[in-house]
């Protein structure tokens, strides 16, 4: 019996992981570094090396015949009816214009299918993660940027342009004038990622009358893991700094919440991680927000990890996932 077999793949801007998926399990999975400043076509090539390496490898320790495919989730903003990049970020020269599905499928022989790996992350909570069992969901990825994924009837929401989801760009207060990646001013993402937290972090500092609010001299925190330990070390400006990011992001949800009055949000990515400093303020703010009734909807941190966007690629060959809207 010839079973159907997955290479799930989370294609980002400096790494590019890869893993097989047979009967909803997620296995031999490897990473490689992302070929990025060498343009698309060696982004091409390394995902279709990967693939082979990955196929290799599962159908030797699996036995017996695969027939299988691949299912993609890939940085950018991303055409899932066609497969096509339609746009990206100085991350991936090239990237954008990039037809993923003709282009793997000439190298590998085999079919493929692709979403944003922002939405991947979505579909992966959603059947395996934190907010499966639920009909409608949000996943918001808070990290070096803000994105989002909603899941609705089991369907993803891709939108006009293939472009919703894209949380950290709803307008915040507190991030009036401060400029976003994007290009526009007072996003939530200019005040809540993780780098606009340690330019808050770096505001505070000037904006102070001694240069460390620590108790002992330390080096200036010069990322946001090392905020996040100046954090719980004691430093109240870092403190600041996480609660006003958190306090923007969580009230962004809890409009976000009003509006789609998902059955859960689910916040992933490198600030999720974080413990009680980032997420009881974001949890105070997301609930001030709701409406009565609105309130009660769960706010939960992510289950899967990076093994989310790998389980949510594999799913797009599930038959409820073959149509997004």
């Amino acid at each position: 019996m010839t079973l159907p077999a997955t290479v799930a793949v989370d294609v980002g801007g400096t790494k590019i992981r890869a893993g097989s998926v047979i009967d909803g399990e997620l296995a031999h999975v490897r990473s490689v570094p992302t070929p990025a400043t060498s343009g698309a076509q060696a982004v091409l090539d390394t995902i279709a090396e990967v693939t082979a390496a990955v196929v290799a490898e599962a159908s030797g320790s699996h036995g017996g015949e695969s027939a299988w495919r691949i299912g993609i989730g890939a940085a950018g903003v991303i055409d899932p009816a066609t497969g096509t990049v339609v746009s990206a970020t100085d991350s991936l020269p090239g990237w954008a214009g990039t037809d993923l599905v003709a282009e793997l499928s000439a190298r590998t022989g085999l079919p493929v299918r692709v979403v944003n790996d922002v939405h991947a992350h979505a579909l992966g909570e959603a059947a395996a993660g934190a907010s499966r069992g639920t009909r409608s969901s949000l996943l918001v990825a808070a990290g070096t940027g803000i994105g989002g994924g909603f899941i609705t009837d089991g369907h993803l929401l891709t939108g006009r342009n293939s472009a919703a989801g894209h949380v950290g760009h709803v307008p915040s207060a507190t991030a009036a004038g401060l400029p976003c990646p994007c290009g526009g001013t007072g996003h939530v993402e200019a005040i809540a990622s993780g780098p606009a937290i340690l330019n808050t972090y770096r505001r505070l500092v000037d904006a102070s009358d001694s240069p460390t609010s620590t108790p002992v001299a330390a080096p200036a925190p010069g990322n946001t893991r090392e905020l996040a330990a100046a954090a719980s070390a004691g430093d109240a400006l870092a403190v600041r700094a996480f609660d006003i990011g958190a306090r923007a992001l969580g009230s962004a949800l809890g409009g976000i919440a009003n509006v789609l009055s998902p059955e859960a949000i689910v916040v992933g990515g490198g600030l999720a991680a974080m413990d009680e400093i980032w997420w009881a303020p974001l949890r105070a703010a997301f609930a001030a927000e709701l409406i009565p009734a609105t309130a009660g909807i769960k706010l939960a941190k992510a289950e899967l990890g990076q093994d989310a966007a790998l389980i949510g690629a594999a799913s797009l060959w599930n038959a409820e996932q073959r149509e997004t809207r």
